[in-house]
């Protein structure tokens, strides 16, 4: 089994509804090209975040609902697992898709998929929702799998993470 290296867990309260769910859905699905645009630059945002410990600028460009639920300290807390770790190496592979685009019953727009990065996998979650105009980071689910060990240690560390960054929320 793989060890979970680090991980990170969304971020949004379960249940939270977004306005213009169905504007987003009347919207098209992203092409592929798109849908790689949106995951990469989520994630690099993420690593700048992470690197410099300012959340400020990660912050500013999820939508409006998640701001107004949470603060650019909230997300800080949540991600301090990932405190320094690099994952930009993303920037020059491809992404693996594990299902298509697809929108969720509250109109947001699902992308899932991973890296194929070794020794390491980072595999993502991202939720996008139709804010101010375009589609915005609503939701972030993050993990790196160390290929070489077990998942013993990591799995109470995901409930962990989880369930104080949602309580964070009410």
């Amino acid at each position: 089994m793989k060890r979970l290296l680090t991980i990170a867990i969304v971020a949004f309260a379960a249940g939270m509804a977004a306005p213009g769910a169905a504007v987003a859905q009347s919207l098209p699905l992203p092409t592929p090209l798109v849908e790689e645009v949106m995951v990469k630059t989520s994630l690099l945002t993420f690593n700048d975040a992470n690197l410099t410990g300012n959340y400020a600028v990660m912050y500013a460009k999820m939508a409006k609902p998640f701001r107004d639920k949470f603060t650019a300290d909230t997300l800080k807390q949540a991600f301090k697992v990932f405190a320094g770790k690099h994952i930009d190496i993303i920037a020059a592979k491809p992404i693996v898709p594990t299902s298509a685009a697809k929108f969720g019953g509250n109109g947001w727009l699902m992308l899932r998929g991973y890296f194929d990065t070794s020794p390491s996998r980072l595999n993502y979650e991202l939720d996008f929702a139709v804010s101010e105009g375009e589609w915005k980071l609503i939701a972030i689910d993050v993990k790196v799998r160390e290929q070489s060990t077990s998942d013993a240690g990591g799995i109470g560390l995901l409930t962990h993470a989880a369930s104080d960054f949602s309580a964070a929320g009410k």
